[in-house]
């Protein structure tokens, strides 16, 4: 009976600690980039994810890939991030598919210290790595090898907690606009928002099953278009529904970030793989995670839909400035 009466006050805190905090969440921002997007050039893409997040008042963290920023223009990216005060952290050099049989563990290694050599020197550095495509090794020997190659340099690692695919919205609204320079955005935006909310809720409600908390969120975004244009709504969307806008560093001192599920393949958001690791969620995980192919058909049909609305809505008008005339 004591044990019986244990659980349910276990159960009964449990509950109400899940119900009564807030979930969290943090931005971090992978592929910094010095490429012109849709109508932005690459400063204009830049000033506008770093103007949200003044307003917004949070420090994001990102994880720059190497070769994407290392020549002049790049140190100026990432100084204009470091001056700003977010996390410069490592993302590879060449963002390579650690899954891949021709990239060895060397290989990988290499990679990450080409990376490490051009943001150690910058005041945000911080020693936090995220896999590329979040693939954290397919064979044993990988996966620990690089595991403990990141702790013997001090390294944690920079795992997602809300993986979406932003970069797939993203570059269906950039291939549209170069044939459609005139695109209406709206319902890109209206997809985006939805779908990127729609995962998070996914993920937080599964970190509370493993947890009995919500858990302090990282969420993967992109350094692109879609962001620059949207990303302001996005968050706005979140804290009207009751979540809290916190800061990468404090996120990443969540005690969920040192966990290091025995899974393989490795690597998907690390709700995910905990999940996995339990063998409890099959029927709520799909591989890999997130992906554009689960997007694809979604976005068509609201697409299709936003068309024939505006279509309608364009005929009716029409027909009462006859009626009125």
């Amino acid at each position: 009976m004591n044990i019986l009466i244990a659980v349910l006050i276990f159960f009964v805190i449990v509950s109400s600690y899940s119900q009564d905090t807030k979930p969290q969440l943090s931005i971090t921002i992978d592929d910094p980039n010095i490429e012109s997007t849709g109508n932005l050039t690459w400063s204009q893409k830049d000033d506008a994810l770093l103007e949200t997040l003044d307003k917004q008042g949070i420090k994001a963290a990102l994880f720059v890939c190497g070769k994407r920023i290392d020549n002049a223009e790049g140190k100026v990216l990432l100084s204009k991030w470091n001056d700003k005060g977010h996390m410069i952290s490592n993302h590879s050099y060449s963002h390579s598919y650690f899954h891949s049989k021709k990239i060895s563990l060397d290989v990988f290694e290499n990679d990450f210290l080409r990376c490490d050599s051009i943001i150690n020197n910058y005041s945000g550095y911080s020693k936090l790595f995220r896999y590329p495509y979040l693939k954290e090794g397919d064979t044993p020997e990988k996966r620990n090898g690089f595991r403990i190659f990141l702790h013997d340099l001090g390294y944690n690692q920079g795992y997602v907690t809300i993986d979406a695919s932003d970069w797939y919205i993203d570059s269906r609204a950039v291939d549209t606009l170069k044939v459609n320079p005139g695109l209406d955005l709206t319902p890109y935006k209206e997809y985006y928002i939805s779908h990127i909310y729609g995962r998070a809720m996914f993920y937080d409600s599964l970190a509370v099953k493993l947890t009995g908390r919500h858990i302090k969120h990282t969420l993967l975004l992109h350094h692109n278009f879609i962001n620059a244009q949207f990303l302001g709504e996005l968050l706005n969307h979140f804290s009207k529904n009751g979540w809290e806008l916190i800061n990468a560093s404090d996120a990443f001192k969540d005690e969920i970030f040192s966990k290091a599920p025995d899974i393989l393949p490795a690597g998907e958001s690390i709700v995910w793989a905990l999940a996995k690791e339990t063998g409890r969620f099959e029927n709520k995980l799909r591989y890999p995670a997130e992906d554009g192919v689960y997007e694809a058909e979604p976005l068509n049909k609201y697409l299709e839909e936003y068309t024939k609305q505006k279509k309608q809505f364009n005929f009716n008008h029409y027909i009462n400035k006859i009626i009125f005339l």
